[in-house]
């Protein structure tokens, strides 16, 4: 099994920053290569891809954050990281990381964290 715990999100104002962690466990995890990614979900939308890093680091954002945001990931720690910067009031949305892998391949999610740009 893959657990994932996300944080750091909150309120923040227009033009500031915020760093994103998501702790992955689990015997699974630990054992097979997994991509990470972090996606966003506002009300009455669908979850949109934000960043994606593949287990040998190549990355792949979606233009409305390109620029903005670095993703990154911690083998050490087991934990992968949305940096965001410039913040938008249409960053405003529940962040959920991603992973996917694993010997059948399947997607875990975790429970996600709020982020809220607002003056």
């Amino acid at each position: 099994q893959v657990q994932l715990v996300e944080s750091g999100g909150g309120l923040v104002q227009p033009g500031g920053s915020l760093r994103l962690s998501c702790a992955a466990s689990g015997s699974l995890f630990s054992i097979y290569r997994y991509n990470m990614g972090w996606y966003r979900q506002t009300p009455g939308k669908e979850r949109e891809l934000v960043a994606t890093i593949s287990d040998r680091g190549s990355t792949n954002y979606a233009d409305s954050v390109k620029g903005r945001a670095t993703i990154s990931r911690d083998g050490a720690k087991n934990t992968a990281y949305l940096q965001m910067n410039s913040l938008k009031p249409e960053d405003t949305a529940v962040y959920y990381c991603k992973a996917e892998g694993g010997p059948a391949y399947r997607a875990y999610w975790g429970q996600g964290t709020q982020v809220t740009v607002s003056s």
